[in-house]
């Protein structure tokens, strides 16, 4: 049995597709009844779980030969950051309680730093706890930002014609990757038949080219037909923006610290200690899918 965390998110259901078609049993475990529909449809065992509560991920767990784990970002809390500490507490008591032969755990470019990178830092925390307290075969999965994250900017760029960014500056390549490629590479890593490691395995993933936000206005603007250029924020009115567009002040300086960090270079692949892997799926294949859904919600309004 594999257990699959986040499973209703772009990352899990993609690693729960990719290891029911290779016909192993998976146990998609989600927080709300709502999100599994998709996941029933393809043969996932469904489990619902409060990631607070150890005994209740521990259930979710029992009896799994691997276990992807996903520590999500919640955004609507007051203090995300406090959030996630005790997300991750909970979890790492459960798989002290039912520890798995294999786990593999999500995180972040940057996750070796142990501070100065805003949210990247509650990965490296994630991290820390698992290397200190679960005696699993464990398997690090650093990915790149993910290119589903430009969703959330469509709306302004097709309708202003304008593409707001954070990276700074406009033509500075970065590393970013297809929630999809993550997914398909998780179930991957645990369906490797690899030997048992006395330290964590640590492998990461983008894509194949690095892009810049003026390659994603470019696309974008190919793409839809509208003109839309990249903008670039100023430094001193990123907390404003953020917490406009509906984070909460810690969010939101979390948020800030971590693209002072991406502008700074440190959110990258840790030289000299990950696997490499690269992505298949390209920013105009995943901007193509975002903007075919926005044109979808727009035909269904009118």
């Amino acid at each position: 049995m594999f257990v699959i965390f986040g499973a209703s998110g772009h990352v899990g259901q993609a690693s729960a597709t990719a290891l029911r078609r290779a016909g192993h049993q998976v146990r998609a475990v989600v927080r709300d009844a709502a999100q599994t529909e998709a996941l029933a449809a393809i043969g996932c065992e469904i489990a619902l779980a409060d990631l607070n509560d150890a005994e209740s991920v521990a259930r979710a767990i029992d009896g799994a030969q691997a276990v992807q784990w996903l520590c999500p970002v919640p955004r609507a809390h007051d203090d995300p950051a406090a959030a996630m500490r005790h997300i991750i507490d909970a979890g790492v008591d459960a798989l002290r309680m039912t520890t798995p032969p294999r786990l593999l755990a999500l995180s972040d470019y940057g996750a070796e730093h142990p501070d100065g990178t805003g949210i990247t830092t509650l990965f490296h925390y994630l991290e820390t706890q698992l290397l200190r307290n679960v005696a699993s075969s464990l398997i690090l999965l650093r990915a790149a930002e993910h290119m589903q994250n430009w969703a959330r900017v469509l709306p302004v760029a097709l309708g202003r014609g304008v593409l707001p960014s954070l990276h700074d500056p406009l033509d500075k390549l970065f590393p970013t990757v297809a929630a999809e490629d993550v997914g398909k590479l998780a179930a991957q890593l645990l369906l490797d038949e690899a030997p048992t490691r006395a330290t964590p395995r640590v492998v990461s993933i983008e894509g194949k080219e690095r892009v810049s936000a003026l390659d994603v206005a470019r696309t974008l603007a190919e793409l839809s037909g509208r003109p839309v250029i990249a903008q670039r924020v100023p430094r001193d009115e990123w907390s404003a923006v953020l917490r406009g567009a509906g984070l909460g002040e810690r969010h939101a300086q979390l948020i800030v610290d971590l693209y002072d960090a991406h502008n700074a270079g440190r959110i990258d692949v840790e030289a000299n200690v990950s696997e490499r892997r690269f992505g298949a799926t390209t920013l105009r294949q995943v901007l193509e899918a975002l903007l075919s859904r926005v044109g979808g919600m727009e035909a269904a309004a009118r």
